[in-house]
């Protein structure tokens, strides 16, 4: 229809005609649409409004009548029936604002011999107040969804890799292989070992090359929520399902987990309740909702982590011998820091140094007698003590190495100090010298690497190394 078709006559006349070519009975048709319970409009190929019903005139404030022959967009200023009547292409469910409200509209064009005649728009529902209220609902679900996608990339995210594994023994070494084959085999892993040594950087590390590494490594420790609402933490909750519960409900870690891996650390006090549940989740990969009766599938991958003896507690009847089987499938065991020596060393350094980087510090030396002082500490609390001594000392500390005294006092405990003194090992001594041979050699070259290699009679890159296994920093400076 061109513009000077619409010219012709008054706009109820251009009206009633395009009403006519869509229904050949326009009152027929205005009569059953003021009595249709939801708002509607219809507007001619220019965007221009051809009826309004009465319905959702009340709800905008205005004459029906009255609108016919005004663009769209001057009746409601953000209307795309024009857009639609251009496109051809129908806008279905979308959400709009109209006078502060939030509502639902269908906007669909009406082709007759290939060409836009009309473009019917309407608003959705017996009423507006339901429109109302399902787009607030919409608001409400896009809202949480958005909360759980920024959750869920977030958990995706593993501080610790195969590389966060620090050490030089063959145990460390050993270890990693062992998580390359547990990360190859989509198997349950049990990782046992004393608290403080590091289970979660394992399971990270497991997760960081298995082929669940782009999707959800879900945390949750069985030994800090109360028995009361483990539950819910685990399988999640419908609304209403107890006192307190959020009224939207809530999705559970073992749901989130879902195509990722889900980390139960401490599992020996996982209470005995519960432990029947668990089972029937690891044997079948389904569960219910708290207060819910849906079955939920989930795919995942479980690595549960204690530092309690499992088979004593089954022998005691404290823990279920089919449950423990269930998670025995790949044992990894940590064995304690003080029984990997070798390890205490490259990890200080490690640590020193990503203390230094989150402090905007320069890395500390370490004397050669604090060496010796943190090899012979038996380290209860195993690498977290380790991490813990040394944020404590680095945060205390005032010059650019830390020498004995900078160290904690518990470190002494154990009359380390005759140790210390008489210089026990020869390893000891011939770090002790190194240490200060290269340090009298930078110190003179002014910190040129190459001139102190060539000072010491050694290779550049041997320096570098002796320097990198001594735990002295590399000072930017002349190579």
């Amino acid at each position: 229809m061109t513009e000077s078709a619409h010219d012709e006559g008054t706009p109820r006349q251009t009206a009633d005609h395009t009403l006519a070519q869509l229904f050949q009975d326009p009152a027929a048709i205005a009569l059953f649409l003021n009595h249709f319970p939801n708002g509607v409009m219809i507007t001619d190929p220019e965007g221009r409004v051809v009826f309004m019903n009465q319905p959702y005139g009340r709800f905008l404030g205005l004459d029906p009548g009255a609108q016919v022959g005004r663009q769209s967009t001057q009746v409601i200023e953000t209307s795309r029936m024009h857009i639609v009547a251009k496109t051809g292409k129908a806008e279905i469910n979308d959400t709009m604002v109209i006078r502060g409200q939030n509502i639902v509209v269908q906007r669909i064009p009406i082709f007759k011999d290939g060409r836009v005649l009309a473009v019917f728009g309407l608003v959705m529902f017996e009423c507006i107040q339901d429109v109302h209220k399902l787009a607030d609902k919409l608001k409400f679900l896009e809202t949480k969804v958005e909360i759980y996608e920024k959750e869920l990339r977030s958990l995706r995210k593993t501080r610790y890799t195969v590389d966060s594994i620090i050490g030089a023994s063959k145990t460390q070494s050993q270890l990693k292989k062992l998580v390359y084959h547990a990360a190859a085999h989509d198997l349950t892993v049990l990782i046992t070992g004393e608290s403080g040594c590091g289970k979660e950087l394992y399971a990270q590390a497991i997760h960081h090359v298995s082929t669940r590494r782009l999707k959800p490594f879900v945390r949750i420790n069985a030994s800090a929520i109360p028995a009361d609402l483990l539950e819910s933490e685990l399988f999640g909750y419908e609304k209403g399902a107890f006192t307190g519960a959020l009224s939207s409900g809530k999705q559970g870690k073992i749901h989130m987990a879902h195509q990722g891996t889900l980390f139960l650390d401490e599992i020996g006090d996982l209470p005995e309740s519960m432990q029947p549940k668990l089972l029937r989740v690891l044997e079948e990969k389904e569960f219910e909702m708290v207060g819910g009766t849906k079955t939920i599938k989930s795919d995942f991958r479980l690595i549960a982590a204690t530092n309690r003896n499992l088979e004593a507690m089954v022998a005691d009847n404290r823990f279920r011998p089919d449950l423990y089987y269930r998670l025995n499938v790949f044992n990894l065991h940590i064995p304690p820091l003080r029984e990997r020596a070798e390890d205490i060393l490259p990890q200080a350094c490690y640590f020193l140094k990503d203390l230094a980087e989150e402090w905007n510090a320069p890395v500390p030396m370490l004397d050669p007698e604090t060496i010796t002082i943190l090899k012979a500490y038996p380290w209860p609390g195993n690498s977290r003590e380790l991490k813990h001594t040394l944020q404590r000392t680095m945060a205390t500390l005032e010059g650019p190495t830390i020498f004995p005294h900078d160290l904690p006092h518990q470190l002494f405990a154990k009359k380390l100090s005759s140790n210390v003194s008489t210089a026990a090992t020869l390893k000891k001594s011939v770090n002790d010298a190194e240490i200060r041979a290269i340090q009298a050699a930078l110190k003179s070259s002014g910190n040129n690497k190459a001139q102190a290699a060539k000072m010491l009679g050694i290779h550049r890159t041997l320096l570098y190394r002796k320097m990198k296994q001594l735990c002295m920093e590399i000072h930017s400076g002349s190579a």
